[in-house]
């Protein structure tokens, strides 16, 4: 098999500048045309090397603990829109100085909080996350409005008023979502809450927007936000999605250690792991293209289990069907490997952790961060 990008380390998680400024230049449209703010989640993308691009074409994020706020402050140079399930005591006075806004995931969260964002004499705008109790989200590890969610007040627990200070309220319900989910997310918000509102500055919509995925339509989801914003003129409207920024901006370059067989089965062993760098292939189930090949068992065609390199029974992936015999040595390119899958790696088992590297607008390839043993050392201490 040809080796596929000879100058990348193996392995490596690879951003391709000219995919990332293609949904930059997509988000920054819909925000224009719908005259409403989209801000970028680091729990979807934050590789921060390529913030000074992200910043060409808006300016602002939401971070949903410290660690979050500190890098929004100091790599994209804002205060954050912070979101976080639950607050305490020790690190909250310094999210307050990182933030311009703050929602509380529960209303005894914005009691115990709220007088010291009051007490800090800091401009805070101050939100509730509320649960419409609607999501079509399929997978429930990822569905905020199962019953019995932790995430978000529902209706009945406000009441006739909201509590005092409380200029906006956020949802987040969608995931990689379409905007006809928006468009019955919005149905469920405005009949439970409809009445707040007309008394509120400003709306967060959350994430899961993917509307840099192709067939997404994009002008059902202006005429969507402008409607909204009829109904409501008084509302700011704020989006936040993850995976719609770096949405197929890039790969995981990997290598095939070796090929083995059991029962009729044969699997490619890998120098990455599933359950340490790739983990929603396990949790959503996430099915990743393989460059080159084709998803599932085709007859006539040599068909490969992919193998992690972690000791977990359980870490390899689906089927892949290739041209040719895959021989130890050859190269897999993983596409659309960018969003979540970075956020989300471990050093589980010590394995290497994938290289971070950049393809630039102009083709050549830049290696922006090795890891070593110094960062498993480090991790654990």
């Amino acid at each position: 098999m040809k080796v596929e990008f000879p100058e990348i380390p193996s392995p490596c998680f690879v951003l391709e500048e000219n995919l990332l400024r293609k949904n930059l230049e997509l988000i920054q449209s819909v925000s224009k045309r719908a005259g409403v703010e989209i801000i970028l989640a680091f729990k979807g993308f934050a590789m921060w090397s390529a913030f000074p691009i992200v910043r060409e074409y808006i300016s602002g994020a939401t971070a949903s603990s410290l660690h979050e706020a500190k890098l929004c402050f100091e790599e994209m140079k804002t205060e954050a829109h912070t979101y976080a399930p639950v607050y305490d005591m020790e690190t909250f006075p310094e999210i307050i100085q990182l933030s311009s806004h703050i929602t509380f995931n529960s209303l005894s969260q914005y009691e115990r909080f709220y007088p010291m964002i009051q007490k800090s004499g800091k401009k805070i705008s101050v939100a509730l996350r509320v649960n419409p109790e609607f999501s079509e989200v399929e997978t429930e590890l990822y569905n905020p409005c199962a019953p019995g969610s932790r995430l978000g007040v529902i209706a009945e627990q406000i009441g006739d008023n909201l509590p005092e200070g409380i200029d906006g309220l956020h949802f987040h319900t969608l995931c990689e979502s379409y905007s006809t989910d928006l468009e019955k997310t919005l149905m469920a918000v405005e009949e439970k809450f409809g009445k707040f509102l007309k008394q509120v500055k400003w709306l967060n919509m959350g994430g899961g927007h993917l509307m840099t995925r192709k067939g997404y339509n994009v002008e059902h989801l202006i005429e969507l936000l402008k409607g909204l914003q009829t109904r409501y003129p008084n509302l700011h409207i704020i989006m936040e999605p993850g995976s719609a920024f770096a949405w197929e901006t890039g790969f995981l370059k990997a290598s095939v250690l070796d090929l083995v067989e059991n029962k009729g089965i044969k699997t490619a062993m890998v120098n990455v792991s599933f359950a340490a760098h790739m983990p929603d292939c396990l949790e959503m189930p996430y099915q990743p293209r393989i460059r080159n090949s084709v998803f599932g068992p085709v007859s006539g065609k040599p068909t490969y289990r992919m193998g992690g390199n972690t000791c977990l029974s359980g870490d390899y992936y689906g089927y892949w069907s290739f041209e040719d015999e895959l021989e130890i040595g050859d190269d897999l390119i993983l596409e659309d490997m960018i969003h979540y899958t970075m956020v989300k790696t471990t050093f589980f088992n010590g394995v290497q952790h994938p290289s971070i590297g950049m393809i630039k607008s102009n083709g050549e390839f830049q290696l922006i961060r090795k890891f070593g043993y110094e960062d498993y050392k480090g991790k654990l201490s």
